[in-house]
């Protein structure tokens, strides 16, 4: 999972992994998934729909009629081969799952993702970070001099964002070797 679309398709295969759903609820609950400030437009859902349903992952059809009249709706749902494209998805477990892009979706479908793939990444992440924690620690200490007060306060607000995410991390490190894993554990967007 290297491309945006990938992490797209991977949240769309998990979402529709719970039940099918037609292209405006998909759309609010990618928002959730994607989280609040990445904007999906439809010209984006759209497409990644069809590349779905033309690799054989998504069927669509059309809803019954409202008995208002209105056009019916397409709903999709996902394929026999749509799930086990999704299991082989949340298996994978490389550099790209632990990016920026990628992890929070990665992190929302963690519920289906097998416990030793799960702590592959969250260990990738938090050595990720800990890079960039260096890096950022790094340019506050040389820029700390030629830097103004708003400059520096945002280089320190990113320290603390970083180092705040790394305790986070460790947390759910812990946690993760310290619980057995439950094959009965509820989706994430059961909740949705």
């Amino acid at each position: 999972m290297a491309r945006r679309s990938d992490v797209l398709d991977l949240a769309v295969l998990g979402l529709l992994h719970d039940s099918p759903l037609h292209g405006y609820e998909l759309r609010k609950r990618l928002a959730t998934v994607l989280g609040p400030f990445r904007a999906l437009s439809y010209g984006t859902l759209y497409p990644c729909l069809k590349h779905l349903s033309d690799q054989g992952w998504i069927t669509e059809s059309a809803s019954e009629q409202a008995a208002t009249g209105r056009r019916a709706r397409i709903v999709y749902e996902l394929t026999a081969a749509g799930k086990e494209h999704f299991d082989d998805l949340v298996d994978e477990s490389g550099p790209a799952s632990w990016e920026d892009e990628s992890f929070g979706v990665r992190l929302a479908f963690f519920a289906r993702t097998p416990s030793e793939v799960r702590l592959r990444i969250l260990e990738g992440r938090r050595s990720r970070l800990e890079e960039r924690l260096d890096a950022v620690s790094a340019s506050v200490a040389r820029g700390r001099e030629r830097a103004d007060r708003y400059t520096l306060e945002l280089q320190q607000h990113g320290l603390e964002s970083v180092q705040r995410e790394v305790r986070w991390l460790n947390e759910l490190i812990s946690h993760e070797r310290n619980t057995p894993p439950s094959p009965s554990a509820p989706s994430p967007t059961e909740a949705l």
